[in-house]
C-alpha cells in the first residue's frame, strides 16, 4: 500500500469512525448535557474497547491468515456487507429532516463515566466486526502479525483523534447548531463513500 492509499484509507476509516452511532451519538449526548470533561472521558472509555476489540482482531486474523484463506476471503465479504449496511443506515437517516440527537448521557464521577464509555463499546458486536474487516481488506493474507500491529496503532490515533474532536466541539452550542445544519449532508455523504466502499470490495472479489 503507497503512502497515499494509506492517507485515503485512514481518511476513510475516520469517516466511518465518525458517522452517527451508539459510540459518536454517546459523545454528542454527554458533551452537550454533562460537560466537556465527562464526554473526553467517555471517549476514553471508547477508545479503550475499540484497543480491546481491535487486538482481539488481530489475533485472530492472524491464525486465520495462515490457516484457512477461504475465511479471510468471507470476512472481506463480510466487510463489504457491513459497509453497505452503514451506506443504507446513513441514507435512511439523511431522509430524515428533523432528527434529534438521543443517547444515554453519562453522568456521574469520572471513573463511572470512564466504564460506561468502555461498556458501550464492548457490547457492541459490530465493532469486532469492523476491524476484523479493515484488516482482509487492507493486508494480503500473509501480512505479518507486525503490519497487522503497525495497522492497528495508525487506525487507533485516527480513531482517538475523531472521538476526542467530537468531546470538544460538542460542548459547544455552536458547533451543535452547525452540525445540526448540516446533518443532512453529512449522512449523504456517509451513505455515498460507504456505498462505494461496498461495491468496490464486491467487484474486486468477483
Amino acid at each position: 500500500m503507497t503512502g497515499l492509499q494509506l492517507a485515503l484509507f485512514v481518511g476513510g476509516w475516520m469517516l466511518m469512525v465518525g458517522s452517527p452511532g451508539p459510540a459518536t451519538l454517546g459523545i454528542m449526548g454527554t458533551a452537550m448535557r454533562a460537560g466537556r470533561k465527562q464526554a473526553v472521558t467517555f471517549a476514553a472509555g471508547i477508545v479503550t474497547g475499540s484497543l480491546i476489540w481491535s487486538t482481539v482482531a488481530i489475533l485472530g486474523m492472524g491464525a486465520v491468515m495462515q490457516a484457512h484463506v477461504w475465511m479471510f476471503t468471507a470476512m472481506k465479504y463480510l466487510g463489504a456487507a457491513y459497509l453497505l449496511f452503514l451506506a443504507v443506515k446513513s441514507l435512511k437517516s439523511a431522509m430524515k429532516k428533523d432528527v434529534t440527537i438521543t443517547a444515554k448521557i453519562a453522568e456521574g464521577a469520572l471513573p463511572k463515566v470512564y466504564l460506561k464509555g468502555l461498556l458501550i463499546h464492548l457490547t457492541n458486536p459490530k465493532a469486532v466486526l469492523a476491524w476484523g474487516s479493515v484488516f482482509a481488506l487492507v493486508l494480503p493474507p500473509s501480512a505479518p502479525l507486525a503490519d497487522l500491529f503497525h495497522l492497528q496503532m495508525i487506525l487507533m490515533a485516527a480513531s482517538a483523534f475523531v472521538l476526542f474532536v467530537y468531546s470538544l466541539l460538542f460542548s459547544s452550542r455552536a458547533a451543535i447548531a452547525a452540525y445540526e445544519r448540516a446533518r443532512r449532508w453529512f449522512e449523504f455523504t456517509f451513505a455515498a463513500l460507504f456505498g462505494a466502499a461496498s461495491l468496490k470490495i464486491l467487484m474486486v472479489n468477483v
